[in-house]
C-alpha cells in the first residue's frame, strides 16, 4: 500500500515537473515573436488539460498577444481570460491579462491601472523579509501589459509606459537576479523613444549582466541601435545573439532586413536560416517574396505574393500590397503600382510601414500630376509615427522636393522650414532653399523678411541680398513706390566690399534702377543726379552716362517743363 501511494505521489510529481518544464519551454518560445505558434501549441495542450491553472491561463493568453498578432487573436486572448474569471479563477494574473487586452483594444488606461493596483494589493507580502512588497512576477506582468502587443492603429502607443517602468523597477529590488525584469524595462524605455534610448540600452545591458547568454537582450540592444542607424554596433549585437542561441529567429531576420539592400546573396543566407528556425506561417513566407524582389525576380515575387494573399489574406500580411507596388514599379506599370500603394497606406498598421515605402510613393505619385498632395499626406503621417529625427527630416525634405516639382511653392517653403526646424539650426542651404521657394510662390513680403534673416545669419554670402532686391523690385509698384531702394543700396554696399571691379556691372545696373526711379517716378531730379554721379564714379567718363547726366541737369534747370531727352528708362543702363 505504501509503495502504491509512493508511486501515485511520484506520478503526480512527475506530471507536475513535466508541466513545469513544458510551461517553461513555452515561455522560452515566447521570447521570439516568430515562435509564438510553437508556444501556443504547448500552452493549448496544457490549457485543455487544466484550464483553471492561473499561470497556464495567463501565458496561454499571452501567446495570442505577443509577436505577429491580429485583432481576432487579441479578442481570443481576452475570451480566455474572461472565461477563467467566469469559471472562478479569480487570480491577479488573470486580472492583469484582462487589463492587457483592454489596453490593446483601445481601452481606458486608468481602468486598466485599477486592475493592476488590485493585483498588487492582493499579492503584497504581509510578513517576512519582503513585507509590504508586491509579488515581483505580478509587477513584471504589469510591465508586460504596457510593453507587449500593438494598439488598434498598429503602433505601440498604448498603456502608461512610465507607470509600468516604476512597477518593473520595484520588481527588480525584490528579484534582482531576474533578467526578464530588465528586458521588460528596456522595452518600455525603447517604446518611449527619443531621449530614452540610453535608458533602454542600460536596462538591456543589465539583463545581459544577469544572463550573459540572453539572445533576447542582445537582439533588443541591436534594435535600439537600428533606430540610431548605427550599423557597426547593431550588426555585432545581432551576430552575438545568434552565437548565444542559434535557434533564435529574430536576429536572422534583422540581418536579412539589413543586407537585402546591400548584399542580396548574404541576405538570402540569413533568410534561409530564419525560415529553418521560425514557426511555419504564411506571414513569414512574405520575406521570401521580398527576397525575390530584391534579387530582381519581379514576376516571381508577384507570383509568390499572390500565393500568400490567397492563403493568408491582406489583413494578416498587409505588406503584400506594397510589395505588389514595388514589383509593378520595376516592371514599368505605374498605374498598378500607384493603386497598390493607395491600398497599402489606407489599410496598413503604422508598424508595417518602413521609410523606403515613402520613397516609392514619392517616386510613383510624382508621375501623376495632381497626386502630389496625397503623397505628402502619407509623408506627414510618417513623420507623426516616426520617433527618429533623421527620418523625420528625410520625410520633410521628400515632401518639399515633391511639392517643388509640382510648382506648389508655398507648400514647399513650409515643408523646407519644417525640415530646417527639425535640425535645430538653419544652414546656409536652408536659407537659400526656403527663401527661393517663398520667392517663387510670389510671397514677396515674406521673401524680404526671410532675406533679412539670411543676411543676418550669413552676411558674407551674396544670395540673401539678391533675394531681397528681387522681391523688393517685385513689390515696387504704384502702391509701394521706392520700396526697392533700400534693398538695392544694401546690396551695392555688399557688392562694393566684395570687389568693385568684379561686381561693376551689377553695381551700375542697381544705381541705374534707383536713378530711373527718382527721375521718372518721383520726379526728384536732384536725387536722380546724385545717383547718376555715383554711377560715373564707378564708370568715369562713360559717354552714355554723361549724356544722361546732361538731360537730368536740364530737368533740374527747367523743373516745370521736363523734356523728352531727360526721360531715363529703367533697364537702359550703359553696358
Amino acid at each position: 500500500m505504501k509503495r502504491t501511494i509512493s508511486l501515485f505521489v511520484a506520478a503526480i510529481l512527475a506530471t507536475q515537473v513535466l508541466w513545469a518544464q513544458t510551461l517553461e519551454d513555452a515561455k522560452g518560445y515566447l521570447r521570439s515573436q516568430f515562435k509564438t505558434k510553437s508556444a501556443r501549441e504547448i500552452l493549448k495542450k496544457l490549457y485543455d488539460a487544466n484550464s483553471k491553472d492561473p499561470q497556464i491561463v495567463y501565458w496561454y493568453g499571452q501567446s495570442m498577444i505577443v509577436g505577429e498578432t491580429s485583432k481576432e487573436e487579441i479578442q481570443a486572448a481576452k475570451d480566455v481570460y474572461q472565461k477563467a474569471l467566469t469559471d472562478g479563477v479569480n487570480d491577479p494574473f488573470i486580472w492583469i491579462g484582462v487589463a492587457h487586452t483592454d489596453l490593446l483594444q483601445g481601452g481606458d488606461v486608468n481602468a486598466a491601472k485599477q486592475k493592476f493596483e488590485q493585483a498588487i494589493t492582493a499579492t503584497t507580502e504581509t510578513k517576512g523579509k519582503n513585507k509590504g512588497k508586491a509579488n515581483p512576477n505580478v509587477l513584471n506582468a504589469i510591465g508586460r501589459a504596457n510593453a507587449y502587443g500593438k494598439a488598434p492603429d498598429g503602433s505601440s502607443k498604448f498603456g502608461d509606459k512610465n507607470y509600468a517602468i516604476d512597477k518593473v523597477k520595484q520588481a527588480e529590488t525584490t528579484d534582482p537576479a531576474n533578467a526578464d525584469n530588465y528586458i521588460v524595462e528596456g522595452v518600455l524605455y525603447r517604446e518611449l523613444g527619443g531621449e530614452y534610448g540610453g535608458d533602454a540600452v542600460k536596462a538591456f545591458q543589465e539583463a545581459l549582466n544577469k544572463d550573459p547568454k540572453s539572445a533576447l537582450a542582445l537582439n533588443h540592444l541591436g534594435r535600439v541601435y537600428v533606430s540610431q542607424n548605427n550599423a557597426d554596433v547593431f550588426l555585432k549585437y545581432f551576430e552575438d545573439a545568434i552565437t548565444a542561441n542559434a535557434n533564435f529567429p529574430d536576429s536572422y531576420l534583422a540581418l536579412f532586413e539589413y543586407y537585402k539592400y546591400k548584399d542580396v546573396n548574404k541576405a538570402k543566407s540569413y533568410l534561409d536560416k530564419f525560415i529553418s528556425v521560425a514557426d511555419k506561417d504564411p506571414r513569414y513566407d512574405f520575406y521570401l517574396a521580398d527576397y525575390l524582389f530584391q534579387a530582381g525576380k519581379y514576376n516571381e515575387s508577384l507570383t509568390k505574393a499572390k500565393e500568400i494573399e490567397a492563403s493568408a489574406g491582406l489583413t494578416l500580411v498587409p505588406r503584400i500590397s506594397v510589395l505588389y507596388a514595388y514589383d509593378y514599379d520595376r516592371l514599368g506599370d505605374s498605374v498598378q503600382s500607384k493603386s497598390n500603394l493607395e491600398k497599402f497606406f489606407s489599410n496598413a498598421p503604422a508598424d508595417k510601414i518602413v521609410p523606403q515605402d515613402y520613397d516609392l510613393a514619392v517616386k510613383v505619385f510624382s508621375k501623376f500630376p495632381g497626386s502630389e498632395l496625397t503623397a505628402v499626406n502619407y509623408l506627414e503621417k510618417a513623420m507623426a509615427n516616426d520617433s527618429v529625427k533623421a527620418n523625420k527630416i528625410n520625410y520633410a525634405n521628400q515632401a518639399a522636393d515633391l511639392l517643388g516639382k509640382a510648382k506648389l511653392y508655398t507648400e514647399q517653403s513650409q515643408w523646407l522650414q519644417k525640415a530646417a526646424d527639425l535640425k535645430g539650426t538653419w544652414a546656409e542651404i536652408d536659407y537659400y532653399k526656403i527663401t527661393n521657394a517663398t520667392y517663387l510662390s510670389k510671397d514677396y513680403t515674406q521673401t524680404m523678411a526671410l532675406s533679412d534673416k539670411y543676411i543676418a545669419a550669413f552676411p558674407d554670402k551674396p544670395q540673401g541680398y539678391s533675394f531681397k532686391v528681387r522681391a523688393a523690385k517685385a513689390l515696387d509698384t504704384t502702391s509701394n513706390p521706392g520700396i526697392a531702394i533700400d534693398a538695392i543700396l544694401q546690396q551695392n554696399d555688399f557688392l562694393t566690399k566684395d570687389g568693385l571691379e568684379k561686381n561693376k556691372r551689377n553695381i551700375v545696373n542697381n544705381y541705374f534702377y534707383i536713378m530711373s526711379y527718382y527721375n521718372d517716378k518721383a520726379k526728384d531730379y536732384v536725387k536722380s543726379l546724385e545717383i547718376c554721379d555715383k554711377i560715373l564714379e564707378v564708370i568715369p567718363g562713360d559717354p552714355d552716362m554723361l549724356k544722361i547726366r546732361e538731360a537730368i541737369q536740364g530737368n533740374i534747370n527747367k523743373p516745370n517743363k521736363p523734356t523728352k531727352p531727360g526721360s531715363v528708362q529703367p533697364g537702359k543702363s550703359p553696358k
